[in-house]
């Protein structure tokens, strides 16, 4: 087969133009982060409005056969199929152009796709869900205490360019494996009687870069953290504009679970009132070690190295979260909490530490909208270099932001149902 690679980020309307160019046989759309999944449904639409009958398949991390069955496929006519890895890719491809197999391919796929979304919407119509004042009636309740309010060392944001070996030893080597589609957690997966041989493999061979990406400085890590003056209000944590809270700057309206539970969680619970008398703040950060990415792949793919390619993305992604990590336990030595942690990588990677750092897309607060707010919060372009596509991705790839809560009570938690990363 002929692949027509567009690259990452890319518009609805340069792919079907370009597809509409080149004549193309089938569209492919692949998802590895979570804006991915809207802007997917609106690719879809797209090529719907403009009267496609090509072949759409659609793989990628965060995509799974139930989101292409519920919020894909009834977008679009044609024929829409989920491939839940590259190694079904070939097999899937050879009956969708398949003449003879094709028609029986896609009434399998419809059947298929039809009953999914039968038994989602069977399990939607038997979930109770609480009314939106229920649900705020079943916040939880925090004894506020100025003991657990921390004040941070300064307020407003910071630049942060760290050096890269000052990110190594924070790295999570797990979810490198999980990118070349290796299950089981590092080290031990280097043991394993299946996978080990090719695990250690990979992982010389991630070494052997990393250390090249690191020596020639062909990354570059850049950020933006800081604190602010903030309350929770209900579901909406309220900025505001200095210590003295005299004027709201923005706010970030936070969902709440409505599932029938005696508690119902909104990250604004963790954030204390005005009314507590306690003068609380939040965190944001937004970190990339994306720059210089771009140059170090067009490298590799002028010499046709897509394993190299490969390797420098699924690393320049790790080095990215290694950021994060590296940045959250300054924070918390910086808002004075944390101050006197010793903790060793594996308590780091376990998340024993007080405070969360969520990002938005994710369960507690799946909207990616208010990252928009925080770019503006923390100057994220201006001192870290860092954009918002239209979809609200981040550029350049290999970035991560959030918030972060510094409440003993503070923890991860699912506001909902979401159809993205199912088991098939």
């Amino acid at each position: 087969y002929r692949v027509i690679d567009l690259g990452v980020m890319v518009p609805a309307q340069d792919i079907l133009d370009r597809a509409e160019a080149e004549g193309a046989d089938v569209v492919g759309l692949s998802g590895l982060i979570t804006p991915s999944l809207d802007q997917m449904v609106h690719v879809a639409g797209e090529m719907t409005r403009r009267g496609f009958e090509t072949p759409l398949l659609i793989g990628g991390a965060t995509t799974s056969s139930k989101h292409t069955a519920v919020k894909i496929a009834p977008a679009y006519p044609g024929l829409t199929v989920h491939v839940q890895d590259a190694s079904r890719a070939v097999g899937v491809m050879g009956r969708v152009l398949s003449d003879s197999a094709r028609p029986a391919f896609a009434a399998e796929t419809a059947a298929l796709q039809a009953r999914a979304r039968e038994q989602y919407a069977a399990r939607e119509r038997g979930r109770v869900r609480l009314a939106p004042d229920e649900a705020r009636r079943r916040a939880l309740r925090i004894e506020w205490r100025a003991e657990d309010v921390p004040q941070p060392s300064f307020i407003g944001p910071r630049t942060v360019e760290p050096a890269l070996d000052e990110l190594v030893p924070f790295i999570d080597w797990t979810p490198f494996f999980h990118a070349w589609e290796l299950k089981g957690t590092y080290p031990k997966i280097l043991r394993d009687p299946r996978w080990g041989e090719r695990a250690a493999e990979l992982h010389a061979d991630g070494q052997r870069l990393l250390e090249r990406i690191v020596r020639e400085g062909r990354v570059r890590a850049r950020g933006a953290y800081g604190f602010f003056p903030a309350s929770g209000e209900g579901d909406d944590i309220v900025l505001y504009n200095d210590a003295a809270r005299a004027a709201e700057t923005m706010r970030f309206a936070m969902p709440r679970q409505r599932h029938d539970a005696a508690t119902a969680l909104s990250l604004a619970d963790f954030v204390a009132p005005l009314s507590s008398g306690l003068r609380d703040h939040v965190g944001g950060f937004a970190v990339t070690t994306g720059h210089g990415l771009e140059a170090l792949l067009a490298e590799f793919e002028a010499d046709h190295d897509d394993y190299q390619s490969i390797m420098a993305k699924a690393l320049a992604d790790r080095l990215a979260e290694a950021f994060a990590e590296y940045l959250h336990r300054r924070a918390r030595a910086d808002w004075g909490y944390g101050a006197g942690e010793k903790l060793s990588l594996e308590d780091l990677l376990a998340e024993r530490y007080r405070g969360i750092r969520p990002a938005f897309g994710y369960p507690a607060c799946p909207d990616h909208a208010p990252k928009a707010q925080l770019f503006a919060l923390l100057g994220a372009t201006e001192r870290a270099g860092m954009t918002l596509s239209e979809s609200c991705a981040i550029l350049p790839p290999s970035s991560v932001a959030g918030l972060y809560f510094a409440h003993p009570q503070a923890r991860y938690f699912s506001v909902g149902d979401t159809l993205m990363g199912d088991a098939d």
